[in-house]
């Protein structure tokens, strides 16, 4: 495969898991908000620091208002990492390889850019309840996995797709968990009262994890939280399983058994997804989950980039698109 189709093809597929994770995080941010006290302020500010743009949010904007927070995130083509932006760039990556996607695929992905760029010339953050809108964007961009899961080959361009798709999923779960732990753990005396709950519920919505988790789980508790989002080996939005998920797509692109690795991108994977592996939650929260997780966060960066040297950068004299990450 050439390495400028592979490059669009794995920059889809993080374009797209970036996009649905920003309209979750609003939308439950968004019901968060509802539920919250009268007299206690509104929380937007942890969403902009989960997408590591503050700088950027505080050049154009001196508040946190929902509405201006709500436009940068979602609608704001000057932030590269916005809803519509990631919406855009994935819909650019596919015209250009259009010939490597299915027709079904195409024009799922073209239905769902007009309808955000409807959104945005509608100026849909001033509305009083947005919710309806995110959550079209969310089940049209999970009808797009579904599509491609019943009809792509599971070919190289297959796994490029997983590849980035699961890394920037990892990225986004670390980021969220971080952020929420720190910004909205409430004071000693709220731990376990219901505005406690209403956080810890909240984040594990934000990730689409609160009914299995509860299932698995039972009480609502911090370490148990922290431990199902990036430990645990079953559930598909944990940092653990994404890994592991985005190793085996480097693997089977290189062809390889699984057994060792073949360039310095599986190294890297191989030797994050065994520490997660035999990682334990009382020593993570020991030694302080801000910095474990700011040193996954830069593992992963440092991962993207290894994959973007070994098979981005050494055919057609192609110039890669760089991370856009905070």
């Amino acid at each position: 495969m050439l390495s400028r189709v592979a490059n669009s093809i794995y920059w889809l597929g993080r374009y797209l898991e970036r996009a649905e994770n920003y309209a979750r995080f609003i939308d439950v941010n968004f019901n968060l908000m509802l539920d919250l006290p009268g007299d206690l302020k509104e929380q937007w500010e942890p969403l902009i620091v989960a997408t590591g743009d503050k700088d950027l949010y505080q050049e154009k904007n001196k508040n946190y208002d929902m509405q201006e927070v709500i436009f940068f995130l979602a609608f704001d083509a000057d932030n590269p990492n916005s809803l519509i932006s990631s919406v855009s760039k994935a819909r650019e990556n596919a015209r250009m390889i259009r010939e490597n996607l299915t027709k079904e695929t195409w024009e799922k992905l073209n239905e769902t850019y007009h309808f955000v760029k409807r959104g945005s010339e509608s100026k849909l953050w001033k509305k009083e309840d947005p919710r309806d809108f995110f959550e079209s964007v969310k089940s049209q961009i999970l009808l797009l996995y579904g599509i491609a899961d019943s009809t792509v080959a599971r070919t190289e361009g297959w796994y490029f797709r997983q590849l980035g798709q699961y890394l920037e999923r990892a990225d986004k779960t670390s980021r969220i968990l971080d952020v929420k732990y720190h910004i909205l753990l409430p004071s000693p005396k709220e731990v376990g009262s219901p505005l406690d709950f209403l956080h810890w519920m909240a984040l594990l919505k934000s990730v689409t994890a609160f009914n299995t988790y509860r299932r698995l789980y039972g009480t609502i508790d911090p370490s148990g939280v922290v431990e199902f989002l990036v430990l645990n080996q079953y559930f598909p939005r944990s940092v653990f399983f994404c890994l592991r998920e985005a190793e085996q797509s480097l693997f089977k692109i290189s062809g390889t058994n699984g057994s060792g690795f073949s360039n310095r991108a599986e190294k890297s994977m191989g030797e994050l997804r065994s520490k997660l592996e035999f990682d334990d939650v009382n020593d993570i929260i020991a030694t302080g989950l801000h910095e474990y997780l700011e040193h996954l966060q830069v593992k992963i960066n440092h991962i993207s980039n290894q994959i973007n040297d070994n098979y981005f950068q050494i055919k057609d004299n192609f110039v890669s698109q760089t991370m856009e990450q905070g």
